[in-house]
């Protein structure tokens, strides 16, 4: 089982949680919802739970909850530019389906 971040996602990551002065990293997870059933969840984690599963990307930690684990494995965090735009993009293996406005997936 295996989360990854890519440089840009850590750099990111890592300016946001000096600014913000706390933080252990990102929890990313997944929620019930949206026309495709599923959606991803990620917030900045201040604390590291005891079920949450650890993983570390050029240097942050990723926590995941165990019941999203299986929906992300194999997922890699970027975080992109494009134009005016930007924020993180999730390249999960495990997708096999995107709705029509994005906001969220089927496995």
């Amino acid at each position: 089982m295996s989360i990854s971040l890519t440089e840009s996602a850590a750099r990111h990551v890592s300016k946001y949680l000096t600014q913000r002065g706390k933080g252990v990293g990102v929890r990313l997870g997944v929620k019930t919802t949206g026309c495709s059933g599923l959606a991803y969840k990620l917030e900045y984690a201040d604390a590291v739970a005891p079920e949450d599963q650890v993983f570390e990307s050029h240097g942050v930690k990723v926590l995941v909850d165990p019941q999203s684990l299986s929906y992300l494995d194999g997922t890699e965090l970027d975080f992109v530019r494009e134009g005016l735009q930007q924020g993180f993009k999730f390249s999960n293996p495990n997708e096999r389906d995107r709705c029509g406005c994005g906001e969220s997936f089927r496995v």
